[in-house]
């Protein structure tokens, strides 16, 4: 969850991909297409000197995929814990990093790439996660904001650097081999994801260890009294009255040093790799690049951004693209306070969330010829019924330590439908908005981002009941949108221009000039 994503799952069959940075926290950011002049000249035999540049670009790309790892083992797990540890003070920063992150996405990545080049602005940027880590030693709003500032905004130059990076790279090595370009970008992009896939296992296994060690049967019995208190009928700052939610204090301050102190090592030791192991990748024709797809400025791309939103198609996708912040924000804040923390203690966010992990991770890859044997439609339907299925439980649902498999089976479930939002929203942005992707992916970086905020402002000022009521909405207008666009698809009641794209909307109906 978180930067993470923020939007970074698999479905590498849908060509848009190419233009697009995946993320957990919807931080996509536009990339350059390959040349499409680059044609496969079959596989090559290669010299001793090329084989060493061969094994070079492939250290390079298990380098880069190795330090991400590291640094979302610690970011992930640590952002999962704020509204268990930090409930206040830790919920405020994460919406604070995302509102960080829109800004950053409009105007820093092509300036920070251009000034300081791929490889040192990977680096640098993932200080800014070292730091929020560090702020967990002394956590107060004085702290946590600030860093996740910081973190919000080298966030979008990160994750567009590293897409710069195993793209040209990629480019590089498919020249060097004699293999079409598309699959070996493609290919590097699948072993990045499955390290970074891996980094919610890691990291919640080291938090609930951590948070577990040591514990009595004392420590983790459970006030039955206060569990009426849990899952929908949950507030942060409700009046219990004589009952305490001894589950939902936080643990001692040791363990959440200890655990930092693991995290700040990870997340120091991914900037230090890069820095270190990775070639600078002017070795691989980085001055021959441009920032960004198309040569636009952060003040362009803002105004191509809002410009792109008289679509009629993007219009109709806004709630179903800020259902998709609202949800990952929900499962990793309200849902592991509410329900996990409150219900069985904060030991076992970690164990519940790695179920969420490893489902959402199998289903986003499995998604991809799930599509192609289905069609987008039963999918995206798929998704939506599962998540109603699962808000409905959790809107009647007591949580208890008796149904310890239950608290599984939600978790395991809502990774199955955010795979479907994760990976099918950014691919239907890529099939609506032919040759507009940098404008259209902006909207999507925008519009999750809001989702993110929404969520995180709203979890320390209404109780879960009617969070769970903000869920029902999105969710049913953004699937009613969704089907809105693909009824006016396949019955094109739209009117198009010479290169298939839908007019604007002050186009259809005021008959407006630009």
């Amino acid at each position: 969850m978180g930067p993470h994503n923020d939007s970074g799952k698999m479905a590498f069959d849908n060509k848009a991909y190419y233009n697009d940075e995946f993320s957990q926290g919807g931080a996509a950011v536009t990339e350059k297409k390959p040349p499409a002049e680059v044609a496969p000249s079959g596989p090559r035999e290669l010299t001793e000197e090329e084989k060493k540049q061969k094994r070079g670009m492939l250290k390079n790309v298990f380098v880069i995929s190795f330090a991400f790892m590291c640094l979302f083992t610690s970011f992930q797990s640590m952002a999962n814990l704020q509204s268990s540890i930090n409930k206040v003070d830790g919920t405020a920063s994460l919406s604070t990093l995302y509102a960080a992150l829109v800004v950053s996405c409009a105007f820093v990545p092509t300036w920070m790439i251009k000034k300081f080049k791929a490889k040192w602005t990977l680096a640098m940027s993932m200080l800014g996660y070292a730091t929020y880590i560090a702020a967990q030693f002394y956590p107060t709003v004085y702290t946590l904001v600030p860093t996740a500032i910081l973190l919000g905004l080298g966030a979008a130059p990160m994750w567009s650097a590293k897409c710069t990076y195993l793209t040209q790279v990629g480019q590089k090595y498919a020249e060097l081999v004699g293999e079409d370009t598309e699959v070996i970008i493609t290919r590097f992009f699948g072993i990045f994801f499955l390290f970074f896939q891996s980094s919610q296992v890691w990291g919640n296994l080291i938090s609930s260890s951590v948070l577990s060690m040591g514990n009595s049967d004392t420590e983790n019995e459970i006030n039955e009294a206060a569990l009426k208190y849990c899952g929908a009928n949950f507030c942060q700052d409700q009046d219990l009255g004589n009952v305490t939610l001894d589950n939902l204090d936080p643990p001692p301050a040791s363990k959440i040093y200890t655990m930092a102190s693991i995290y700040l090592f990870f997340a120091l030791l991914s900037s230090a790799l890069i820095a270190l192991l990775v070639d600078p990748l002017d070795k691989y024709g980085e001055n021959d690049r441009v920032g960004s797809s198309t040569g636009k400025s952060g003040w362009e791309l803002l105004v191509a951004t809002f410009n792109h939103m008289r679509h009629p198609y993007q219009i109709l996708i806004i709630p179903l693209t800020i259902w998709s912040g609202v949800e990952q924000a929900f499962i990793g804040a309200d849902f592991t306070a509410a329900f996990v923390s409150c219900g069985l203690g904060v030991h076992m966010v970690g164990y519940v969330m790695i179920c969420f992990g490893v489902c959402d991770a199998i289903c986003s890859v499995s998604f991809g010829p799930l599509i192609k044997l289905f069609g987008r439609v039963p999918i995206f339907t798929f998704g939506a019924l599962v998540n109603v299925a699962m808000i409905i439980t959790l809107l009647h649902w007591m949580p208890h330590p008796d149904d310890l498999i239950l608290f599984f089976v939600v978790a395991a479930l809502w990774g199955v439908s955010d795979a479907v939002w994760q990976t099918q929203i950014n691919a239907f942005y890529g099939v609506i908005f032919p040759g507009q992707s940098e404008a259209a992916f902006s909207n999507y970086r925008l519009w999750e981002s809001i989702g993110f905020i929404i969520a995180y402002v709203c979890s320390t000022l209404i109780c879960i009941e009617s969070k769970i009521v903000i869920l029902i909405v999105f969710l049913m207008l953004g699937i009613l949108g969704y089907y809105a666009i693909e009824v006016l698809e396949r019955l094109k009641w739209l009117k198009k221009d010479e290169q298939d794209n839908v007019i604007p909307i002050d186009h259809l109906f005021f008959k407006t000039k630009d």
